[in-house]
């Protein structure tokens, strides 16, 4: 793996060459991410200021978050009761609808939204920064960017990531109800069936994967930022694979946990 600097703001991606072996480039990028996140854990004592990141990426971003959470329950509900009614499960849709929204739904498209509206946005930011020469500024005087950029918006994310899932696993088994309730399934049988069939273990697995979805976000998003080049232009490319690698990524992380807890919350 080429050396890579000790404040990471190095050109990465845009330095790989045509007919570079794709799966050295993807471990390479891979080690470059888990350097980066290593240094930001140094700080995380003694960060920068995460109150505005927080503010962005929690309180900004929650309302868009549990509007596609809420009709991605409904939509689940509209399909599930809809054929259970007719097969005489009905007693089985609000713990199918919650259950569903607790392990996956809800801290996936979480996840998404953020890494959409936040991932771009900090990559953005960090770029724009990065070809404008504020970073070298930084540390010129001194600041490490790790420290003053990149760790602030690793706390928020991981913070704020898990309690937008957890609203959004109300609010989606919420919106399945009200569906539900257009499909003949009754009130107290829709929430008996999710107190039957749901456990806080599927809760709180469902909110620890945001925790690892939420670095993903951060970290990734920071190093497109920092290892931004080409003016304007390089901006908008960091911040499109920054959207577009974070997605890829926090699927193939929740496939992982997932795999690896199958035993647990089966």
């Amino acid at each position: 793996m080429r050396r890579v600097t000790r404040y990471l703001y190095r050109p990465a991606l845009k330095t790989y060459r045509q007919g570079d072996n794709v799966i050295t480039n993807a471990l390479e990028y891979m080690g470059e991410l888990f350097i980066l996140f290593a240094q930001a854990l140094r700080f995380v004592l003694r960060p920068g200021d995460p109150s505005e990141a927080m503010a962005s990426i929690g309180v900004y971003s929650l309302p868009v978050a549990l509007l596609t959470i809420t009709f991605s329950g409904m939509v689940l509900s509209l399909y599930t009761a809809s054929q259970m009614q007719k097969l005489g499960f009905g007693q089985y849709v609000g713990g199918l609808v919650a259950l569903t929204m607790a392990r996956e739904l809800a801290p996936v498209l979480a996840a998404v939204v953020v890494a959409a509206r936040v991932g771009s946005a900090i990559a953005a930011e960090i770029g724009s920064m990065k070809v404008t020469e504020q970073i070298d500024a930084l540390r010129s005087l001194a600041t490490s960017p790790v420290q003053y950029l990149v760790t602030p918006r690793l706390i928020a994310c991981v913070t704020m990531l898990p309690i937008i899932a957890l609203f959004g696993i109300v609010v989606g088994t919420l919106g399945g109800y009200l569906v539900a309730s257009t499909q003949g399934i009754p009130r107290q049988l829709y929430f008996d069936s999710i107190a039957i069939y749901v456990r806080p273990s599927d809760v709180i697995i469902g909110v620890l994967k945001t925790t690892v979805f939420g670095a993903i976000i951060a970290t990734v998003s920071c190093h497109q930022g920092l290892n931004t080049t080409g003016g304007a232009t390089g901006v908008g490319r960091a911040t499109t694979r920054s959207v577009v690698l974070c997605i890829v990524l926090i699927y193939m992380a929740d496939f992982m946990i997932t795999r690896l807890l199958v035993g647990t919350i089966q």
